[in-house]
């Protein structure tokens, strides 16, 4: 089947501009001693990008491509001579790079700031969850198996900050460590934290609401008092009086399809223990609460889990259509990103473990699902062959202004 180019990028080369992302690069420190510099630091990083969105997934493929494109082409990514970098060369440069730096510079790029007004115009969804490559785990005995945490926008499917993790902790006492350096990295106003029971923790909530954000979280048996609290409310159990909320309002989304048949999602929110864990838990903020029931059949078998969840989002705001929206869309961070770079990208095949090296291609590989997201594009695979085809797609990418911010 002959292969089309896609309508979203131009199809002819342009120039370097003042915003585009390889000119963001250049503000990323280089490691090398300048007597021995040969390659500019920001255009191998361009090339890499360019690279991975024309479907090359390794250091090697990234070299390889860089060598078969036309001096032109090169030419606009800042190798003026028309000669790239070995393999070699771009694995010493990506174990040395300061992974902050880089994550740094990406976040004021691709994060739109916000203000406090935006807080009255639009409640926008950021996630936060951790990942690790699989193919690293075999060289981090004793040492942590996540290697980032980011922060998703529902929104836009925009990964918006990466915190590269370092602390040789467990999983969730990994992903803990560098939360709060994630969560001060972005503005908040207008914007909702939405994250798993892991995060359901007064000292991540607190500043989220010092910055003018709110929060949506789940609550699971980390917070066992917390978490009694909602279910004796909701479901109690056996021995617990009921009592009719006082307070409650219910959303419901009925679905068909992935092979579950009838997907029903029920959210009720109530304010009528708000008093109650504002003065005995002293949770900072606590607006609502709810209870969230998802209902679907599994080869026949009924499936009916029930989750409890706090929010800071007061219920003129947070009704419970637009609760069960931001509890729904967390969730994009795992298909949108996560699956995107595992399945598509192969970061879960990935044997690079050395230094920076993990840390660098997970960005890179971030920079390429963000310029993709950020132009319309959501058949990224279809995409990513097309770009193979035609490299000044990729590298025009790169080259473009940035795109607007929903």
């Amino acid at each position: 089947m002959q292969s089309t180019a896609p309508v979203d990028t131009p199809t002819t080369t342009q120039p370097r501009l003042p915003q585009s992302l390889a000119a963001a690069l250049q503000a990323v420190p280089d490691p090398r001693r300048q007597a021995s510099v040969t390659y500019p630091v920001a255009a191998m990083r361009s090339l890499a990008v360019a690279a991975i969105l024309a479907n090359h997934r390794s250091v090697l493929a990234i070299a390889e491509w860089g060598q078969r494109q036309s001096a032109d082409l090169l030419a606009q990514l800042g190798f003026p001579d028309g000669h790239t970098p070995c393999q070699s060369t771009l694995q010493r440069l990506f174990v040395k790079l300061d992974g902050r730096a880089l994550s740094a510079v990406l976040t004021d790029h691709f994060a739109p700031r916000t203000t406090p007004d935006d807080s009255r115009d639009r409640v926008q969804g950021i996630a936060i969850d951790g990942k690790s490559p699989r193919g690293r785990l075999a060289y981090d005995a004793g040492g942590s198996p996540v290697h980032a945490l980011s922060a998703f926008c529902h929104d836009t499917g925009i990964v918006f900050a990466h915190e590269p993790i370092v602390s040789t902790g467990d999983k969730a006492e990994a992903e803990l460590t560098v939360a709060p350096r994630l969560i001060a990295r972005l503005d908040w106003p207008g914007r909702v934290l939405t994250g798993d029971a892991l995060f359901c923790q007064r000292h991540l909530c607190q500043p989220v609401l010092d910055a003018g954000g709110a929060y949506l979280l789940l609550v699971r048996g980390n917070q066992p008092a917390l978490h009694e609290a909602l279910q004796v409310l909701f479901d109690p159990p056996v021995g617990y009086p009921a009592r009719p909320l006082q307070d409650r309002r219910v959303a419901q989304t009925v679905e068909r399809g992935h092979g579950r048949g009838t997907e029903t999602r029920q959210l009720t929110a109530t304010t009528d223990l708000t008093a109650y864990l504002t003065t005995e838990f002293a949770w900072p903020g606590i607006a609502q609460v709810f209870r969230f029931e998802r209902t679907w059949s599994l080869h026949g078998q009924p499936k009916q889990p029930v989750r409890y969840g706090i929010t800071s989002l007061a219920p003129s705001i947070g009704t419970p259509e637009r609760l069960l929206t931001l509890k729904r869309g967390h969730w994009q961070i795992e298909n949108q990103l996560h699956r995107t770079k595992d399945v598509t990208f192969g970061e879960d095949q990935s044997l690079i473990h050395c230094g920076q090296g993990p840390t660098i291609m997970a960005l890179l590989r971030d920079t390429a699902v963000n310029l993709l997201h950020g132009h319309g594009v959501r058949k990224i695979t279809a995409r990513l062959r097309t770009y193979s085809q035609y490299p000044d797609r990729a590298i025009a990418l790169t080259l473009a202004p940035p795109f607007p911010h929903a």
